[in-house]
């Protein structure tokens, strides 16, 4: 069996995997270095997603390049199930652009938007402390439609969350002649769920996330990438815990019910090492890609 590469600095190796050695699944992954113990791979740089996190006129600086198959994805999960983790790998791995809501929400506080405009009405929303309607969440995505349409694709995260969303999603891609690949559902149990999350340490600074069994900082209480001290989050005790995952079931099931039945849903079990789980994303994308 050819031996399967390792993962870029900063990435779990994985067992051998279907997905690395059938090119149907023609991701970004590319082995060097062939024959030796812990080959890397070559990973596709992550983009700078001004076009999405501004919005308007912004575009991108840095563009998608070499894409040889274009991904458009959404990724599902409970808190704490490594969605972060996994959205940077497969984004990695595949060169599709990680397109996050919450990070768009983020900044519309930081700065004024334009009158009119989707965030012009989130950010009222969110100073009046009222939830977001649907219709807004589905104009912001929709005033950045130029980042569906990117020929490096998208992962989705955080979006969409109700199936109003889901079915306005369906709408604006079938504008452009676009459908989504697959929607992948991130599944642990509750109580793994409860004791991952409470060896969950975060960097207030770049919000790298690090776990202290699955995923551990090279030197400990320091982020690998900023070299800032690693928190502990508050909110990470056990009840608080699983009242926040029955509040993401609760909202989220009718959502997976929706992809489900439009036999879009990949169910991903997220036990074990991140690498692990990766790799049996990898191995769903390239079934699809097989013939039936």
């Amino acid at each position: 069996m050819r031996q399967s590469p390792g993962i870029a600095r900063g990435y779990p190796a994985s067992r051998p995997r279907r997905a690395l050695q059938n090119p149907r699944i023609l991701c970004q992954i590319q082995p060097r270095n062939r024959g030796t113990t812990g080959a890397k791979c070559d990973m596709t740089p992550m983009r700078d997603r001004a076009a999405w996190l501004q919005g308007g006129e912004a575009r991108c600086l840095t563009p998608p390049l070499h894409v040889r198959r274009t991904w458009r994805l959404i990724l599902l999960g409970p808190p704490g199930v490594g969605k972060r983790t996994q959205t940077e790998f497969l984004s990695r791995a595949l060169g599709t652009c990680p397109l996050s809501t919450s990070e768009v929400l983020c900044t519309a506080l930081d700065r004024m938007a334009p009158p009119g405009s989707a965030m012009a009405a989130i950010q009222s929303c969110l100073m009046r402390g009222e939830a977001v309607p649907d219709q807004d969440i589905l104009a912001l995505v929709g005033e950045r439609g130029h980042c569906l349409r990117c020929s490096g694709g998208f992962l989705l995260d955080g979006f969409p969350q109700t199936v109003a969303q889901a079915s306005g999603l369906d709408a604006l891609l079938a504008k452009d002649q676009l459908r989504l690949d697959a929607v992948i559902s991130l599944e642990l149990p509750t109580e793994q769920l409860v004791a991952r999350l409470g060896e969950r340490l975060e960097c207030p600074r770049c919000r790298a996330v690090f776990h202290t069994s699955t995923r551990r900082p090279r030197f400990e209480g320091v982020c690998d990438d900023c070299g800032c001290l690693l928190v502990a989050h508050a909110a990470d005790q056990p009840d608080s815990v699983r009242e926040r995952i029955a509040a993401h079931h609760a909202t989220i099931a009718p959502v997976i019910d929706y992809y489900r039945q439009q036999d879009r849903l990949v169910s991903i079990q997220a036990s074990g090492e991140p690498g692990d789980v990766f790799g049996r994303t990898l191995d769903a994308l390239a079934a699809l890609e097989l013939p039936a």
